[in-house]
């Protein structure tokens, strides 16, 4: 069993607690017991705050706690969930956590914030000289807390090493969706979002890529090749063109970003195209061949190959494994959600 430990903090959206708590709960269960299949819960959930009381939320509804943030005794995967938006108030409200957040991050746990609750690890010193996303309302309040941290606030999950952030509220049902997959695997986590009636995470606000391996790494000349690979990649790239336009010779751009990234630039352009298409056939009913042109490749047979060289399997068989199931899930009457 993976123990995850949601942590409550005062004046936040309720979601941002009760998502993670639903999602990771539901894992191996829901799905299963729908299918009459034996649960196979991989997470023990709990929740804590900081002195095991109640918190408030920003709406009308308090949250009961099962642990003060001492008595935790094993945890694998903490959750922060998000405060308010006055980050003058609610930083010094929650001066007990960040000692705590520091432990278990030094015994190599790992730790996620939602939404404004990011600001929480930054304030733990968690974030310094890592990248970075919250909420836009109050990234520039983070800018000027947090000079030290790369903030990217189009991005809806940030991961460096074992920190990993999320921005917006409803984000924290991709932040745990993602860590489904990351710890149980692929399909637990398409099982899980289909029995919630969830797409699948969307990691960038500009697109649908999700987040390819090694972007945590110092070479800021290839990180800025990488966010523009990551806005245009569904248009042609001349690598000629990328290394001119953050000033190296094509000989050394090549051999920098595999250096940085453990792919070359081609590898890493195909890596993302190809996690777009799986995106899109595990929650579109377009056809394959304009999925093939939605993530940048005209050639329906070279997307082919290129697609079961990435993931073992042909876009059709993918999309029979893991896209939206055609039969109706009867939720409430409800047909199941497109």
């Amino acid at each position: 069993m993976i123990d995850v430990t949601v942590v409550l903090v005062e004046g936040g959206m309720p979601s941002t607690a009760v998502a993670p708590v639903e999602v990771f709960s539901m894992a191996g269960v829901l799905w299963n017991s729908m299918r009459g299949k034996p649960v196979e819960p991989p997470f023990r959930v709990r929740t804590a705050s900081q002195d095991g009381r109640r918190v408030s939320t920003a709406v009308d509804l308090s949250l009961e706690p099962s642990f003060a943030l001492e008595d935790v005794e094993k945890t694998d995967l903490i959750v922060v969930s998000a405060v308010g938006a006055d980050l003058d108030a609610a930083c010094p409200a929650n001066t007990a956590l960040y000692p705590w957040l520091r432990k278990w991050h030094a015994r190599g746990v790992t730790v996620a914030g939602v939404c404004a609750g990011v600001a929480l690890l930054a304030e733990a010193g968690l974030l310094n000289g890592r990248t970075a996303t919250t909420h836009w309302g109050v990234v520039e309040a983070c800018r000027r807390r947090y000079p030290q941290v790369h903030w990217q606030p189009e991005r809806f999950l940030t991961e460096s090493d074992n920190v990993l952030c999320s921005g917006g509220v409803y984000a924290a049902v991709d932040l745990s969706l993602y860590l489904v997959e990351k710890l149980c695997g692929h399909r637990v986590a398409m099982e899980t979002a289909r029995a919630l009636l969830l797409e699948t995470p969307r990691v960038w606000q500009a697109g649908y890529a999700a987040e390819p391996p090694d972007a945590t790494h110092e070479d800021r000349q290839i990180r800025r090749a990488q966010e523009w690979l990551f806005h245009h990649f569904t248009e042609p790239v001349r690598i000629e063109a990328l290394a001119d336009q953050v000033g190296m010779s094509s000989r050394n751009f090549i051999r920098r970003f595999k250096l940085a990234t453990g792919e070359t630039p081609t590898g890493y352009l195909h890596r993302l195209r190809v996690n777009a298409a799986r995106h899109l056939l595990e929650n579109e009913q377009q056809t394959i061949q304009q999925i093939s042109r939605a993530v940048g490749y005209d050639d329906l047979a070279f997307f082919r190959r290129l697609f079961k060289r990435y993931t073992g399997l042909s876009p059709q068989r993918y999309r029979e494994c893991f896209g939206q199931p055609h039969e109706s899930i009867a939720i409430a009457g409800r047909a199941p959600h497109r």
